[in-house]
């Protein structure tokens, strides 16, 4: 198993994507975020087909410290169901590995 995930989720609009991002980042749940958008998704939901517009939140952390940030995202999205994916990072240079661990690290201050 990685030691290291991406978390990919989605908010509606730009400015939640920022707010979402930046509290798992200012909570060292995650070490940095990428927000794409807005992207058009195709989608079921409640048993309807549906698109619109999104905003992908893509952050980094480790393996040890997802579970802490799959609540985070859960208590501070405002869908009741959000999407959440992690992906294992299989290869990434030294030292940005050493900057995730380090940054998610709950002894930092």
């Amino acid at each position: 198993m990685s030691e290291y995930v991406q978390v990919s989720t989605a908010t509606p609009t730009e400015e939640g994507a920022v707010a979402l991002a930046g509290s798992a980042v200012k909570a060292r749940l995650a070490a940095g975020a990428q927000i794409i958008g807005p992207v058009t998704s195709v989608f079921w939901h409640l048993g309807e087909y549906g698109t619109g517009q999104e905003y992908r939140v893509l952050l980094t952390t480790t393996t040890d410290r997802y579970a802490e940030l799959e609540a985070h995202l859960v208590a501070h999205q405002p869908w009741d169901n959000p999407e959440l994916i992690a992906l294992p990072i299989t290869a990434g240079s030294t030292r940005a590995l050493e900057w995730i661990r380090d940054s998610v690290s709950p002894l930092q201050g």
